[in-house]
């Protein structure tokens, strides 16, 4: 069972009030930013900010990942040296083309490595990214790639459904989270879980996020209804019930219940409890 990681929100780590405030947000995974949310002239407080402040610790537990600048950066190779041993759960590799991108970085630290699937080359790729062995997860940058393929997503996303579904498929295979992008408006609460709402019936894990006021949302959207988690009980006992007659299918609600419906009951439920045990 993957662990919640239902809301992923972007740390700044420039942002010391910020990696402050993140110890009690009620948020599965944090990405503490060292890439995209930092000025070049801030990089290196940056990165001595939040080795200061992993240390300190106070994060709970939850999933810690350091989203690193590229290797082909003047502050890449530096932020790997920093984070190596670094009180966090893996590394967040930007621009991820392939496989090599991913040993390269693995070479440095013992950590996982996690994939931003950014780039055009990186979403063709996305299969042997995602069974690199020091692969962890991936991670959809649609900004990115949006400006790379030069389309224009509208709320139904369907210029990047190509990529959101190669990287889903990509991720199932190779057994890892995959990761829904961000959505950029801070105050359209509906858009927002219309988008969640759609990376969920996707198949993504989570979402991430860039702002704290986005984590309520994504936490309820990505975790089993009340109604989802009724009917996999009811499924679980309907079936039981068939087996202790000698049946081999049940039924429920008028709807044939075969051991693949049993499967995803079991699912839910399981996804249900590690939630609560990682403290809802």
């Amino acid at each position: 069972m993957v662990p919640p990681v239902r809301s992923v929100l972007y740390v700044p780590g420039s942002n010391e009030r910020a990696l402050d405030k993140a110890r009690g947000l009620p948020v599965d995974a944090i990405v503490f930013d060292l890439e995209d949310a930092v000025a070049p002239e801030a990089k290196g407080d940056a990165r001595d900010a939040l080795r200061g402040a992993l240390s300190q610790g106070g994060y709970r537990a939850r999933l810690l990942l350091v989203r690193v600048n590229g290797a082909g950066t003047p502050w890449g190779s530096d932020d790997l040296s920093a984070f190596a041993q670094a009180e966090c759960d893996g590394i967040l590799l930007p621009k991820v083309d392939g496989p090599d991108d991913v040993a390269a970085a693995a070479a440095r630290t013992p950590k996982p490595i996690w994939a931003m699937m950014e780039t055009p080359r990186g979403i063709v790729n996305a299969a042997r990214i995602a069974d690199a062995p020091r692969t962890g997860g991936l991670v959809l940058g649609t900004n990115d790639l949006a400006k790379d393929l030069g389309c224009a997503p509208g709320p139904d996303r369907m210029p990047l459904m190509g990529a959101l579904q190669a990287c889903l498929l990509a991720a199932r295979a190779a057994g890892i989270p995959c990761i829904d992008g961000v959505y950029n408006a801070l105050r359209d609460a509906d858009g927002l879980r219309a988008e969640c709402e759609q990376g969920r019936a996707l198949g993504f894990d989570g979402k991430t996020l860039i702002h704290p006021a986005q984590l309520a949302v994504a936490n309820a959207v990505f975790a089993p209804s009340p109604e989802e988690v009724d009917h996999a009980r009811r499924t679980i006992a309907a079936f039981d019930e068939a087996a202790a007659r000698g049946q081999g299918v049940a039924v429920l609600d008028g709807r044939i219940v075969e051991n693949l419906h049993v499967d995803t009951a079991r699912r839910t439920l399981a996804r249900v409890d590690t939630i609560e045990a990682a403290g809802g």
